[in-house]
């Protein structure tokens, strides 16, 4: 009988594995996450080291201060989850009036898109080894004008919503860090999480706009990522659409259920569960 095991990744997640697969997963092959697909980088740190004019250490010290290392800015954009930079990098000079602060939970693709960012001689990209939940204590109120959400893990299974960075949970927090007017550009691969997310997005005060689950049927529209490059080329489609925050109260009846036999939702307040008008697409989430 083979053992099983589970093996956690930097960037959260959990794949199981067992003895007979174990050897192909540590090189790479198979598993969906890519912290599992990104070897380690030989003499990170020096690595790391050698692109500190563009690292920021301290991301908390620069709170409500982030234009300064780049006066002449006109908007401060955030990229969470740039991996290796090929849309950072491409981002930032194709705008040269934009501040970008890319934040990046695994060293090993951040350190690649560094040296990008260095090696084209790029002044107006940061980099941030930082988690998105924690952009509160990053920015403050307002700073932020527009927020890049590329590719994210889709955390498929029913518990593992919360995880999504297109939560409800999430969406408050950007709406703490992000301007009047200010935008979230989400683009992904996985179809579900994208039906998922248009219907989350708008119940957090956002307004959703250029709505398309094929972005390049026509051609190639704007920066790409590596991963959007790779699946462009092999004909998958992509999703995308532009939420523009507007004004929003929270409401009471804040936290919702997908009823079990149905698609009606039901609120909850004070423990009693009562029918909501609100209608929820169901996805089938395969596990």
């Amino acid at each position: 009988m083979t053992k099983n095991g589970a093996y956690g990744f930097a960037q959260g997640g959990i794949l199981w594995y067992n003895e007979m697969n174990i050897a192909l997963l540590r090189q790479g092959i198979g598993g969906g996450n890519k912290a599992m697909r990104m070897r380690k980088k030989k003499n990170l740190q020096p690595r790391m080291e050698s692109c500190r004019d563009c690292w920021i250490r301290e991301p908390e010290a620069m709170r409500g201060r982030w234009r300064e290392l780049y006066p002449q800015a006109e908007r401060l954009e955030v990229e969470l989850g740039c991996g290796k930079g090929r849309f950072t990098v491409g981002t930032a000079q194709a705008e040269p009036d934009v501040l970008l602060i890319a934040v990046e939970k695994v060293p090993d693709a951040m350190v690649v898109a560094m040296e990008r960012a260095m090696d084209a001689g790029l002044k107006n990209v940061f980099f941030v080894d930082g988690d998105a939940a924690l952009l509160p204590d990053m920015f403050a109120s307002g700073e932020v004008d527009r927020l890049y959400i590329n590719f994210c893990d889709p955390w498929p299974k029913s518990n593992q919503k919360k995880r999504r960075l297109t939560h409800g949970n999430f969406l408050k927090q950007y709406r703490r860090v992000l301007a009047d007017g200010g935008q979230i550009h989400f683009k992904t691969d996985n179809d579900k999480l994208f039906a998922w997310s248009v219907e989350e997005i708008p119940q957090f005060g956002f307004q959703l706009s250029e709505v398309t689950t094929d972005l390049h049927k026509d051609g190639p529209v704007g920066v790409m990522t590596d991963y959007e490059r790779k699946f462009f080329n092999e004909g998958k489609n992509i999703n995308r659409c532009v939420a523009t925050m507007v004004d929003w109260t929270e409401p009471e009846t804040a936290c919702w259920r997908s009823s079990l036999t149905g698609d009606r939702a039901t609120s909850v307040v004070s423990g009693k569960a009562s029918p909501s008008t609100r209608r929820v697409t169901e996805i089938s989430w395969s596990s």
